[in-house]
């Protein structure tokens, strides 16, 4: 689910932060633009660990004066696979079933793919209630452009609701 890898960035830079602080610049800029999102191909980026390398800047020709740097970086990114097992909280329930949040990515578990012995209950409450901790494998995902959608189960042995409401 976690993994560093190497990546590499080209960011416009303004002529205004041309300086000794340049180096510094272009790391913030990096972080800025690339933490928190999702990429198709590696997943969710969560954080930069270490610039590896700033390229020459190339000074573009559109007038603005902005020069592109070609960075290399290492990151921590966030990618589920089919079958991984991963521990989440329930974000929301319906009769439908429940979401799940497993750090940026949320995971939706259908009634049918709940246990029997936990049942969705409109007038009392539900066994995975908001904020119950649960155990789910991952047996769909859908990657888009900034998203990772997840269908889980929770009808297998060892998985299931692991303590009550947080």
């Amino acid at each position: 689910m976690f993994y560093i890898l190497k990546l590499v960035k080209k960011l416009d830079i303004h002529p205004r932060s041309f300086g000794k602080n340049l180096r510094e610049v272009i790391h913030e800029k990096l972080v800025q633009e690339v933490e928190g999102t999702c990429n198709s191909k590696y997943g969710y980026v969560i954080a930069v660990t270490k610039v590896d390398s700033i390229g020459e800047g190339l000074i573009r020709q559109d007038g603005t004066g902005l020069a592109t740097f070609s960075v290399h970086y290492s990151a921590v990114v966030s990618r589920p696979f089919k079958g991984e097992v991963v521990d989440c909280v329930v974000a929301t329930v319906n009769k439908m079933g429940f979401f799940a949040d497993a750090g940026p990515m949320q995971i939706f578990v259908s009634n049918h793919l709940i246990s029997d012995e936990l049942e969705f209950n409109a007038t009392g409450d539900p066994s995975y209630q908001e904020h119950t901790e649960v155990r789910v494998r991952i047996v769909g995902i859908k990657i888009d452009q900034s998203d990772i959608f997840c269908i889980g189960t929770i009808k297998e042995d060892y998985l299931g609701v692991l303590s009550g409401p947080l």
